[in-house]
């Protein structure tokens, strides 16, 4: 049986309040990447867009960095936690300034997934000859 290998992939800095965010993030935890790609592409709002590139990132790393099957990768974390927070004023009536903050979030993904197996290199006919400088 092949063993089960994790990668990460990180987004900061998404300008979305972590609320907005977790909701799209609930409705593909635990699926397979394939599945939430494709949900993430339907839904209707705006924090749809920074999961789904996170959990492509994380396919990406899986596949070209660590050699892992594309076809079996499965969402194993999707947390959604507070970023920075930007301290802000407002301007109100009667040269007032109210304070507000911009919120962002910072999201991880972890995939797990199978090794890809290796391909045996083939075998070169032995009836070929190379031809050297020298016998020329």
């Amino acid at each position: 049986m092949a063993d089960q290998f994790t990668v990460r992939a990180y987004a900061k800095g998404v300008d979305q309040t972590p609320r907005k965010v977790s909701i799209v993030a609930t409705l593909v935890r635990n699926r397979t990447v394939a599945d939430a790609l494709v949900i993430l592409e339907h839904v209707p709002r705006r924090a749809a867009e920074p999961v789904k590139k996170a959990i492509e990132s994380a396919k990406a790393n899986a596949i070209n960095n660590h050699g892992l099957d594309g076809k079996t990768l499965v969402i194993s974390t999707l947390s959604v936690t507070t970023g920075t927070r930007l301290r802000r004023f407002k301007p109100a009536s009667r040269g007032r300034a109210l304070p507000f903050e911009k919120k962002s979030s910072n999201i991880l993904v972890e995939v797990s997934g199978t090794e890809k197996p290796k391909k045996k290199p083939a075998a070169k006919p032995a009836s070929e000859k190379t031809v050297t400088k020298e016998e020329k």
